[in-house]
């Protein structure tokens, strides 16, 4: 299978696609004679300028007052990657690589950039053939572009730094002696092409904000059937309710509920009780809520991805090289710190069911076990989930708030965007457990409820849920059950969910 690359925007479920379903890609015709185009129009235009071009004929940030001599522009561009690969902390995923890898490719392939070719398809070489540049997690102040973690992702065209091939960490010359490559002699403006850019920031994007969509989905889910094994009512999703009140996510959270519910024994039952405590009634408002977060932030990382964001940009058809800002992060600063409040709320209103629903309330048994005392039951994982949500509120706060200048001040003000970007993929994986939880305590307090039955989807739900998590009767290693919550979550097939609730496609 062949993906070929071209100028034109591409799609978030695109770029999943390319990275999940092992397509091969290739650089269209017409990317490559804008790449081309662009090319020698820079060429010439050193040729004839004698004025000095930011970046091509000067230094970098505040050496940009430093006139280079032409002969040594190659090495100028050789000299920044190698000093700008300055990388410490974790190693970044090989999936989150692998998408800064397309990311960089489309940005270059829209020919405004003054790159040769052969650049270009050196990191289609290396996608193609499963080859990760070992990126490292901090260094990008997210302004001049995530200068650091992309030195990094540029050092093996050079055969300087190292590669994840095949589940071992080489360096980068071997990898380039393996498949017979020479290393990429940089032209002018290339090494700041190349490391000028926001896709360290946009691959987390893209990253995340797929696996938001998929716990938004499932924390309906989950709170779904927290919500019949509680014996709630049904009343706050009632369609006339949220015609009053019409934020979109709010609608379809209630619109999702009603299908999601329907014809549960359950629900229909007589309620003593003429009301539900907020963390089952204000679902459709809090869960609505981040599914519009969720939306808009998806909406700014699209701009983004499909945006040429290294600096100067060479404009050959207007004859202009222009010194801009297009690689400051702030757009994506904002939207990480939003999707991180917006993820960590989905995660508090999910204890709280919790605990709602070990606390002995509406004829449930303490902690979900016949025996409470000689037994523990769900008593800790409740713990563990208010342990978690208290790690979300004190990683939501904000990070595009801060800013410290850098390169002697010429660069006085950066987003932080990195910084919200890594935090954000800690809040989102902190999410994915605390749904977990709630599933795994909703699932136990339903067979309380027992024999009346839930909805048709919800009962399917549980008996695939059930064939991995048993029912808990005396006290376990309850970490091992919480695990295989989290694997359902991962691999349980959403296409259903999404059949069921087109809203949150």
């Amino acid at each position: 299978m062949n993906y070929k690359i071209s100028p034109h925007n591409v799609t978030i479920e695109e770029l999943l696609e390319l990275l999940n379903k092992g397509k091969r890609l290739s650089l269209s015709p017409e990317s490559t004679g804008l790449i081309n185009k662009c090319r020698l129009y820079l060429d010439n235009k050193l040729e004839k300028s004698t004025s000095p071009i930011y970046g091509i004929t000067t230094g970098f940030g505040s050496l940009h007052n430093k006139t280079i001599s032409r002969d040594q522009l190659n090495k100028l561009q050789e000299n920044l990657v190698k000093s700008h690969a300055c990388g410490t902390g974790a190693l970044v995923m090989d999936e989150i690589v692998r998408l800064m890898l397309i990311l960089k490719i489309i940005a270059l392939s829209k020919g405004l950039s003054g790159v040769q070719v052969i650049t270009v398809q050196r990191l289609i070489d290396f996608f193609n053939e499963g080859i990760c540049p070992v990126v490292l997690e901090q260094g990008s102040l997210g302004a001049s572009g995530d200068l650091s973690p992309l030195a990094h992702l540029i050092l093996p065209l050079l055969g300087e730094g190292e590669v994840s091939y095949e589940g071992r960490r080489i360096k980068s010359k071997a990898i380039l002696k393996k498949f017979g490559w020479t290393p990429i002699v940089l032209q002018s403006k290339e090494g700041l092409a190349l490391l000028n850019g926001t896709q360290f920031m946009s691959a987390y994007g893209v990253y995340i904000i797929s696996l938001a969509e998929r716990l938004s989905a499932f924390a309906d889910i989950a709170s779904a059937i927290s919500l019949e094994a509680y014996d709630g009512r049904p009343d706050p999703f009632f369609e006339s309710v949220h015609k009053i009140r019409p934020h979109k996510g709010q609608i379809e959270t209630a619109k999702v509920f009603r299908k999601l519910l329907r014809g549960s024994q359950l629900l229909a039952r007589h309620k003593p009780h003429i009301q539900d405590p907020y963390s089952f009634r204000c679902i459709p408002q809090v869960h609505g809520a981040s599914k519009d977060a969720i939306k808009y932030a998806k909406s700014v990382i699209l701009t983004e991805i499909n945006s040429v964001t290294d600096n100067p940009t060479i404009f050959p058809d207007e004859d202009l090289i222009v010194s801009g800002g297009n690689f400051h992060g702030q757009p994506l600063a904002l939207i990480f710190d939003y999707l991180a409040i917006a993820l960590s709320e989905l995660g508090s209103i999910s204890e709280r069911r919790v605990y709602r629903l070990i606390s002995g309330q509406r004829e449930l048994p303490e902690f979900l076990v016949a025996n409470p005392g000689l037994n523990s039951g769900f008593m800790i994982p409740q713990y563990t989930a208010a342990s978690i949500v208290s790690q979300n509120k004190q990683l939501s706060t904000p990070t595009s708030v801060d800013s410290i200048p850098s390169s002697n001040e010429q660069e006085d003000h950066v987003s932080m965007g990195a910084n919200g970007a890594t935090r954000l993929l800690r809040v989102a994986e902190n999410l994915e457990r605390l749904i977990a939880i709630e599933l795994f305590t909703a699932v136990q307090a339903l067979e309380f409820r027992r024999p009346l039955r839930s909805s048709v989807y919800l009962e399917e739900t549980v008996a695939a849920y059930r064939k991995r998590v048993p029912f808990i009767k005396n006290d376990k290693l309850m970490y091992d059950e919480i695990a295989k919550s989290v694997e359902f979550i991962r691999t349980f097939d959403l296409d259903a969910v999404r059949a069921c609730f087109p809203a949150v496609r």
